[in-house]
C-alpha cells in the first residue's frame, strides 16, 4: 500500500531474469523505484563506469523514498517467494541476473546458470551491494561448486541478521 501511495505506478514490479539453464523467467518484486527506471538504466551504468555486471549505486535518484526503506530490509524481494513456489527459482542461490549482464558472460561465470537462482545466496551474507563484482561472482561460484543442504541453512540464517540489520543495502 505505501508503494501505490508514494509514487505513482504499479505495486509490483515484474521484468525477465535469467534462470537455471539461461532459461527467462518474469521475477516479481514490489516495485521500489520510479516507474521510469528502466529507462534510465542504459544513461546511469555508462555515467557510473561502464560496468554493467550487478549494477548498483549508492544513492540511485530512481529508487523512491519508501522504495529505500523496503529494499534496506529486503521486503521488496518477499514477492520472490511466488518465483520460489512456481519452480523458477530457490530460496537460496545466485540471484537471477538481467540478460545484459548474462551476456557478458565468460565460461567460467556462466556457471552460475547450472543452478536455479535464489532469494538469497553467499554474497548477500558477505556484504551485499557493497562488495566488488569480482568478489560476488566469486562467491556465487564458489556456491555452485560446493553445494551442501547445511550451506543453504547456514545462509538462510545468515540472510536473517543480515536483512533485520540492512547492511549493505541499497
Amino acid at each position: 500500500l505505501l508503494v501505490k501511495l508514494t509514487s505513482a505506478g504499479p505495486i509490483f514490479y515484474k521484468a525477465e531474469r535469467i534462470g537455471l539453464d539461461g532459461i527467462p523467467f518474469k521475477m516479481t518484486k514490489f516495485r521500489s523505484m520510479y516507474q521510469d527506471a528502466d529507462t534510465r538504466q542504459a544513461d546511469m551504468i555508462a555515467a557510473n563506469g561502464g560496468d554493467a555486471m550487478f549494477f548498483k549505486v549508492k544513492n540511485d535518484p530512481r529508487i523512491t523514498p519508501i522504495g529505500k526503506t523496503i529494499r534496506k530490509y529486503s521486503i521488496d524481494e518477499l514477492p520472490q517467494f511466488l518465483n520460489v513456489l512456481s519452480g523458477h527459482m530457490s530460496v537460496v542461490g545466485p540471484r537471477p541476473q538481467v540478460r545484459r549482464e548474462v551476456d557478458t558472460y565468460d565460461d567460467l561465470v556462466s556457471r552460475r546458470l547450472t543452478v536455479k537462482p535464489g532469494l538469497t545466496g553467499l554474497w548477500q551474507i558477505s556484504g551485499r551491494s557493497d562488495l566488488k563484482v569480482e568478489d560476488a561472482v566469486r562467491l556465487d561460484l564458489s556456491y555452485v561448486e560446493n553445494w551442501s543442504l547445511l550451506q543453504d541453512i547456514i545462509i538462510i540464517t545468515k540472510t536473517i541478521r543480515t536483512v533485520l540489520t540492512g547492511d549493505g543495502a541499497y
